[in-house]
């Protein structure tokens, strides 16, 4: 299953520095950040599917319960530094698929993550 191949690690600085959360499967949405002790401290962030290269997706939301600016970022992908969303993450879905633009538009009207998904609240 693709989920269990998924690797996202957060970091409170720049460069992969600071304080570091790490998720170690996919299908998980965090409808508030509070509950990590991490709202607003995103900066930069390590992603990736172990298995497949292509089919893991990270949002990223700047407000609880998947509301406000996003941030879509598919497939394996290192970020130094989130320019223009740095320390505003307060939600996030990260998926061991790579999600449709459609998929994404769906999640931002509806704010609830795909079925599929375990949801930690605050």
């Amino acid at each position: 299953m693709a989920n269990r191949d998924v690797r996202l690690s957060l970091f409170e600085h720049n460069d992969f520095q600071g304080r570091r959360i790490q998720i170690r499967r996919g299908g998980i949405a965090i409808r508030d950040a509070r509950a990590l002790r991490f709202n607003d401290m995103l900066s930069s962030f390590r992603l990736r599917n172990v298995e497949d290269d292509d089919e893991v997706t990270l949002i990223l939301f700047e407000h609880v319960d998947y509301r406000g600016e996003t941030r879509v970022y598919r497939g394996n992908t290192n970020v130094r530094a989130l320019n223009g969303f740095n320390d505003r993450m307060s939600s996030l879905i990260v998926v061991g698929r790579e999600l449709s633009d459609r998929e994404v538009n769906r999640i931002r009207n509806n704010r609830r993550p795909p079925r599929d998904v375990v949801e930690l609240r605050q």
